[in-house]
């Protein structure tokens, strides 16, 4: 099993090398990893203090970590942090964190990239967020002290941890001195297979999106644009969410719409205004706040602000549930925006209770999501029970991070 998982890793490598000159993010993982070793060896290898290293495999991930380091370098900053990504969304986009002291990619989970990793490296403490069970890099970390934890892991019974072939995937459970994980289930079904060093400590987004809420920006032009009305505020959406929010826009003429598309590609954002059947701007083009006279619709093309935009939004639609699973809808219900998504959310624990509670539908046609929002727009103490459903929700769930800190006890 393990000649075939280093196979996979190696044909990985080749896979992204050959789509590098096409595809800009697999550019982006190759060249973010040249000579990454040296240039490890260079910082990190020659910080004296002790490293806290953090792994991630996307901006998600990350965020769900986020707490975690922003806490560990609170209560102890004798430590140095070091930060890694195996994605080039993560990376570029939190590579000038300034809560670590070193962020890198990680360079790929082969024998000898894990090797000369954590010789390099010396690694006190290793946090890997969620997920990335990487088998080489965890058998390195066997050979040391590093104390070795996962946070906000969460365990399906289709996972390969519980497959009959799974066993080498089991053994790298005992990696970690204590898995953190979000559920009971989870815990539960890691039991079946031997593993009992499990925490229920939840998920450490909650604290997150708090952290987000307290500290939102004030965004002067999408304040001028809400006004006083109603703003259903659609976030990191794709194609076929955007088919869907097309026909609400005609529908619905008392809201206003803000569309943060996942992707900026600006052919699509162009279609997009063309097709809106109200005024449609981009944010980066207006000047000021005459540029909003008439219109109804904000497409927002630009990164880093769709968290704050939630503030100032009414109802909120999240894309990706028409692909491989809907993005994140905590940082909308901690403003209290009653929630809609497609069909692809059942991975998302916080999104099957919300919907379990009524704060939140899925939908997969247009005319549902048109029954939804006319249902809230017409009752406004259903609009008033919906949002306070989904800001409890997040309000409750918090307390993850002094969990995990806490038991790790340094």
């Amino acid at each position: 099993m393990g000649c075939l998982y280093n196979l996979g890793i190696g044909v990985m490598q080749a896979g992204i090398r050959v789509m590098a000159p096409f595809k800009n993010k697999a550019r982006q993982w190759v060249e973010g990893r040249r000579d990454v070793l040296r240039r490890l060896a260079d910082t990190v290898g020659r910080d004296e203090r002790p490293v806290a290293w953090f792994h991630a495999a996307s901006l998600g991930e990350f965020e769900q970590g986020r707490p975690v380091i922003e806490a560990l370098r609170e209560q102890h900053p004798e430590y140095c942090i070091l930060v890694t990504f195996f994605s080039p969304s993560g990376y570029e986009v939190r590579k000038n964190y300034a809560g670590a002291d070193y962020i890198f990619y990680l360079p790929a989970d082969t024998p000898k990239n894990a090797r000369k990793f954590i010789e390099i490296v010396r690694p006190r403490l290793a946090f890997f967020i969620k997920y990335e069970f990487w088998l080489n890099y965890l058998a390195e970390l066997r050979k040391t002290d590093c104390r070795t934890f996962v946070i906000s892991a969460i365990f399906r019974p289709d996972a390969v941890f519980f497959k009959w072939y799974g066993g080498q995937f089991r053994r790298a459970l005992l990696s970690f001195e204590r898995l953190f994980v979000q559920n009971a289930e989870s815990q539960t079904l890691l039991r079946t297979i031997g593993v009992e060093a499990v925490t229920v400590a939840g998920d450490t987004r909650f604290d997150r999106v708090f952290q987000i809420a307290s500290a939102a920006r004030e965004l002067e032009l999408i304040r001028a644009f809400a006004g006083d009305g109603r703003v259903m505020v659609c976030g990191s959406t794709w194609p076929p969410d955007e088919e869907l929010l097309l026909g609400l826009i005609a529908d619905f003429p008392a809201v206003k719409f803000i569309i943060a598309p996942h992707e900026i590609v600006p052919a699509r954002i162009e279609r997009l205004i063309e097709r809106s059947a109200r005024k449609a701007v981009r944010y980066t083009q207006l000047g000021g706040s005459a540029d909003l006279e008439g219109a109804d619709v904000l497409i927002v093309d630009t990164i880093g602000i769709l968290s704050s935009v939630y503030r100032y939004g009414t109802y909120a639609y999240i894309g990706g549930g028409f692909g491989v699973g809907i993005h994140n809808i905590l940082e909308a219900a901690t403003f209290g925006l009653p929630l809609a998504f497609g069909p692809n959310y059942r991975k998302f624990q916080e999104a099957c209770d919300l919907v379990a509670l009524g704060g939140a539908v899925s939908v997969e046609t247009h005319e549902a999501l048109r029954d939804w929002l006319k249902a809230l727009e017409n009752d406004a103490a259903l609009r008033e029970r919906t949002a306070h459903v989904c800001a409890d929700y997040v309000a409750t769930h918090r307390g993850a991070t002094e969990i995990i800190l806490g038991k790790i006890a340094l």
